[in-house]
């Protein structure tokens, strides 16, 4: 990946997470100390890994776009991580995954049931954090979000190796499996400051596309050279090794001619590429320009997603959720 200057609409994103996440990784070090140790140490091993934490900013950012400034902010911030960290360690046993923020997958440090366990009481944590705000809206959303998170990953795990899945039926997985913690982190914050409820369905909006368009940049990044040696220290090529279909994907097969077509689908239905196979097709796909492609429809969603903040009042943080949308377009990691 090329060092550059970021463009000024990346800048106050980038900005504003240098300056938030040092207080949002104290409070989220504050509220793990409550756990068994165990259940800590495996918990620790990915929390203390690093991480964008997105969703605690976006938790703190529409907060404060609706006038709420209060340290509670951070709790909620920190329970929305902790539960996000709680389906990755869930979601790396389901895709056998070896890594994950550059490190071991904890799976394989600490064991399956240990590790599913702990994913466990990281939940339950976050849920009693949530519920000591004493306000049911707040585990409502947050009892919403791990439903359907969880139905999210059941339908991808019902569709690995199908090649006939449609676009829709993709947007309906990632919708589930990651816009709804998005969704929840925003309206979380939206709750706390008392937003009324067209402001607090706009909240949600927002982080509903954000989330979908976050998540379609991530695919497309699975085809990139640098991918290997990002942030998420996972593999290049990892969705076309477990079987899953993206827009790169998509696109790359509506291009193949129907031989070409034939002998993809029945080898990506048996999973029997090889590494080799696997380098070549992430080379073909980008060279084409099939995850560029992808990068298109993660804007339509930004679109809507800048749309939902036009209720919000003027505000610093409202300008740095607009950037956003242009910080996750461009990113590159």
């Amino acid at each position: 990946m090329k060092n550059r200057t970021p463009a000024p609409e990346q800048q106050e994103p980038q900005l504003t997470f240098a300056l938030e996440t040092p207080k949002i990784n104290a409070e989220i070090g504050l509220r793990i100390q409550g756990l068994p140790a165990n259940t800590r140490r495996i918990s620790e091993h990915l929390l203390l890994a690093g991480g964008k934490r997105l969703r605690p900013l976006l938790t703190l950012l529409i907060g404060r776009a609706f006038g709420c400034f209060e340290q509670k902010l951070y709790t909620l911030g920190a329970a929305i991580e902790m539960l996000h960290t709680a389906t990755l360690l869930h979601d790396d046993i389901l895709d056998n995954a070896d890594m994950r923020r550059s490190r071991a997958a904890a799976h394989l440090l600490f064991g399956t049931s240990q590790t599913l366990l702990a994913g466990d009481a990281l939940l339950a944590k976050s849920l009693l954090l949530v519920s000591s705000f004493g306000d049911t809206r707040f585990t409502d959303c947050v009892s919403e979000a791990v439903m359907r998170t969880a139905e999210g990953e059941i339908a991808e795990l019902a569709c690995l190796r199908n090649i006939s899945i449609s676009h829709a039926d993709y947007v309906e997985i990632i919708t589930g499996k990651t816009a709804w913690m998005l969704r929840a982190a925003c309206e979380l914050g939206a709750l706390l400051a008392k937003a009324n409820e067209s402001q607090l369905q706009a909240a949600a909006r927002f982080g509903l596309e954000l989330g979908i368009a976050f998540q379609i940049v991530d695919d497309a990044l699975d085809f990139y050279p640098a991918r290997a040696g990002a942030g998420t220290g996972k593999p290049r090529g990892g969705d076309l090794r477990e079987g899953k279909i993206t827009p790169p994907l998509l696109f790359y097969m509506a291009a193949l001619s129907r031989q070409e077509a034939e002998s993809f689908r029945r080898r990506f239905e048996n999973g029997d590429f090889s590494n080799a196979d696997i380098e070549r097709i992430c080379d073909e796909i980008h060279g084409q320009d099939h995850a560029g492609r992808a990068r298109k429809l993660a804007e339509e969603h930004l679109e809507k997603a800048g749309a939902a903040l036009e209720s919000f009042p003027p505000s610093q943080e409202k300008l740095v959720l607009q950037q956003m949308a242009y910080y996750i377009l461009t990113r590159e990691q």
